[in-house]
């Protein structure tokens, strides 16, 4: 699976963006999806997560109420809303997919996801 994340930019504080992910070269519905963010010198870390089903979705504490994950099987996109951006949501965003069993997935850690896009930076100013 190729994944390919776009949408960054620079914003200002209180704006929101909206991330896409497209995937292409697998069957996308059978994935579930991830984006993480990491900024210089920090270890990439966890942000959202979608599973097959839909229904359930998962966020960082930091980010909940103001980001929403969704995906869009017909158009093979997972997106990520992000509304009030605050200058700490400044970073390289990345989305991944996965295609470990939902009952043991562990969604928060990186290494429990099986492809990855290239990032995509988000700036926000003050």
């Amino acid at each position: 699976v190729q994944l390919q994340a776009s949408g960054g930019g620079l914003v200002q504080a209180g704006d929101s963006l909206r991330l896409s992910c497209t995937a292409s070269g697998g069957s996308f519905s059978n994935y579930n999806y991830g984006w993480f963010r990491q900024t210089p010198g920090k270890e990439r870390e966890f942000v959202a997560a979608i599973f097959r089903n839909f229904r359930q979705t998962s966020y960082r504490d930091s980010v909940k109420g103001r980001f929403t994950i969704s995906r869009d099987n017909a158009k093979e996109t997972v997106y990520l809303q992000m509304n009030s951006l605050k200058p700490e949501d400044a970073a390289d965003y990345y989305c991944a997919a996965s295609n470990r069993n939902d009952n043991t997935w562990n969604y928060i850690n990186r290494r429990a996801y099986d492809y990855w896009g290239q990032g995509t930076l988000v700036t926000v100013s003050s």
